[in-house]
């Protein structure tokens, strides 16, 4: 194994942020695997063993995502892959929200983002280094997504934030720092392990129910070749932004892509019970 330069996961305690340190740290990186949870993280960097560190790390504070790219240049010595991967979902129409849901998942999902990829570029640049920044966002960063409305501009705003700031960066003559969105459908995680009584995220199941297996390989994919958006299923992506094209259409269509996503998703619940039976 090529041994490389550092990496960074935010959101890594479990799920797919774990699965993407554990793909970083088999490519040769030494991963500094983060996490609101000290304990999660902690016990996923003792799973991958000599090539990992942990950190806790609130994504929401600015200083200490700095503090996270200080620390694996101090241990790696640089960073080449920082990985965006903590969010937060919490469904519901947005004006029966209480404030502070929207604001947890604006600052976790776009905010913490934002400190994430302006951290890793600023360390990248300081050292004259190359490096990559993984946006994981979602197929809600493409489309309208009823039940999801706050969840869904906080994934619009972190892919236009992505490919605004690759703009910036080319203008900038800055052609060896990269920034690739992944833009997957619902994905089989924690996150949904507990939406499967919560009709307001229907629209999380109707599509292709992905293991974080189909994403870590999409991850591994941009590493090789950074694509500004992947959109996972493919088909999925052109769905979505049709949709976002023709809101007219889609609203239209809605009625009958909830129904049958609510069956879907009492469907998945129904096998779960027969399995613990």
């Amino acid at each position: 194994m090529t041994a490389r330069g550092g990496a960074v996961v935010t959101g890594a305690g479990r799920g797919l942020g774990k699965q993407i340190a554990e793909l970083l740290a088999s490519r040769g990186h030494h991963v500094l695997v983060t996490d609101l949870d000290a304990e999660l993280a902690a016990a996923t960097a003792a799973e991958i063993g000599s090539q990992a560190t942990s950190m806790a790390l609130d994504v929401r504070d600015a200083d200490q995502v700095q503090a996270a790219a200080d620390l694996i240049v101090e241990i790696a010595g640089e960073l080449d892959v920082w990985v965006n991967n903590a969010g937060v979902l919490i469904t519901g129409d947005a004006w029966t929200q209480d404030p502070s849901a929207h604001r947890l998942m604006l600052e976790v999902n776009a905010l913490g983002t934002i400190h994430g990829t302006v951290a890793a570029i600023t360390t990248m640049r300081k050292a004259a280094r190359s490096g990559h920044v993984v946006n994981i966002a979602s197929l809600a960063g493409l489309t309208p997504v009823p039940g999801e409305a706050v969840y869904a501009a906080s994934k619009h705003a972190v892919v236009g934030f992505s490919l605004s700031t690759v703009a910036d960066l080319r203008l900038a003559g800055i052609d060896d720092i990269d920034i690739s969105c992944i833009c997957p459908d619902g994905i089989w995680t924690p996150m949904l392990f507990d939406k499967l009584d919560d009709p307001a995220s229907a629209l999380s199941f109707s599509g292709k129910l992905l293991s974080p297996e189909d994403v870590v390989a999409a991850v591994g994919k941009v590493l090789d070749g950074p694509r500004e958006i992947t959109s996972l299923p493919k088909w999925r992506g052109a769905q979505a932004r049709i949709g976002a094209a023709s809101p007219r259409v889609g609203r239209a269509l809605m009625p009958l892509i909830i129904k049958a996503a609510r069956r879907k998703q009492r469907k998945i619940k129904n096998s779960i019970r027969s399995e613990k039976v």
